[in-house]
């Protein structure tokens, strides 16, 4: 969401929320002390009245206005500048880069830098790291090449630090994730509800799809190697959970373990996802500016649609900026009924 494609009111609500994620987006002016500030800056708020808002810094000094001590709101370009240069030296290095190393590269200090580089990108620098290798490394494994020469393309020092780093994330063994799921077991069941016919697969990790109006092939087609069970014991009692959850989702569904896998940017964003509170929505502008990354609105869409597993990962509570409801996989009559339930 760019200043041209935010309202007043909008920016306004950023403004009266302090919200950092807006920081560089637009600036706030204040006519009556003559200054201009961040949107998230601590000082006490003045009337709306009082308040024009700008693109950036140079347009705020063309009329006049100085920038506010406190914030220091034409800080947000060099810190901006400071993050894209660290994020060069992190994806153009073999080897993990320490804190105080990028500081330097950037003329801030360790502690300044890490708060600079999490507030834009949502992860510290390490993870920022850590997350860039992980997806280099899901990106490999998944041409069809050698796992090991994948680990190690990846930048991780041998597969044992892989494997250390991955578990509990990518939910199947890497060869299994070369291989299309073999040597994973995977038990499913088509079971009916109020939204229709429900898919519910699951690994002994959690569970890897939900859907409607699917069946077996399009697990076949997701995993053409994994071994699929139609029910099973263990599985039943996870799968009450599961229906349990999506006919009522008011009632949440945290507790229901999942086995997803992403990019680090699908992975953000589904996090974000599950943080959006039942009878809430919120924007794909919103959803991309929470995980750091606000200029990226139609990948946040993107990532969105690529979620496997409908209903306990929300993306139902996502809409267009205008409040229309925007697309959904399954169709707007489920979308618009789950929005329904949780409203209560």
């Amino acid at each position: 969401m760019g200043f041209d494609t935010m309202t007043d009111d909008e920016r306004w609500d950023a403004v009266c929320a302090r919200d950092k994620a807006f920081d560089g987006r637009f600036m706030t002016g204040v006519l009556t002390t003559g200054i201009y500030c961040r949107p998230s800056c601590a000082a006490r708020h003045p009337l709306r009245d009082n308040v024009r808002f700008f693109a950036d810094g140079a347009a705020a000094r063309a009329t006049g206005l100085r920038p506010c001590k406190r914030c220091l709101p034409d800080d947000v370009a060099r810190d901006e500048g400071a993050v894209i240069k660290a994020i060069a030296a992190i994806k153009g290095s073999e080897e993990p880069l320490a804190l105080a190393d990028l500081a330097a590269r950037t003329g801030y200090s360790p502690t300044h830098f890490q708060r600079v580089f999490s507030r834009h990108t949502g992860l510290s620098p390490a993870a920022y790291a850590r997350a860039l290798r992980e997806e280099r490394a899901r990106t490999a494994l998944s041409g069809g090449g050698r796992v090991t020469d994948a680990i190690y393309d990846a930048g991780f020092s041998g597969p044992s630090r892989f494997y250390e780093n991955m578990e509990g994330r990518m939910g199947m063994t890497a060869s299994a994730w070369v291989n299309g799921g073999k040597g994973a077991t995977i038990h499913w069941a088509v079971v009916p509800t109020s939204l229709g016919d429900m898919l519910v697969a699951a690994t002994d990790k959690g569970v890897c799809r939900l859907s409607f109006a699917e069946g077996r092939e399009a697990l076949e087609e997701r995993f053409p190697a994994a071994e699929l069970i139609e029910g099973g014991e263990e599985f039943a009692a996870l799968l009450k959970q599961v229906v349990v959850a999506v006919e009522a989702p008011v009632n949440g569904f945290d507790h229901i373990p999942l086995d997803v896998k992403g990019t680090a940017f699908q992975e953000a964003v589904w996090r974000e996802l599950r943080k959006i509170p039942a009878g809430e929505t919120r924007s794909y502008a919103d959803i991309a500016a929470a995980v750091g990354k606000p200029k990226a609105v139609r990948a946040a869409g993107s990532a969105n649609g690529a979620n496997n597993v409908a209903v306990l990962i929300p993306c139902h509570r996502v809409v267009r900026s205008d409040g229309t409801l925007g697309g959904y996989a399954y169709g707007l009559p489920i979308k618009e009924e789950l929005l329904k339930r949780e409203s209560f």
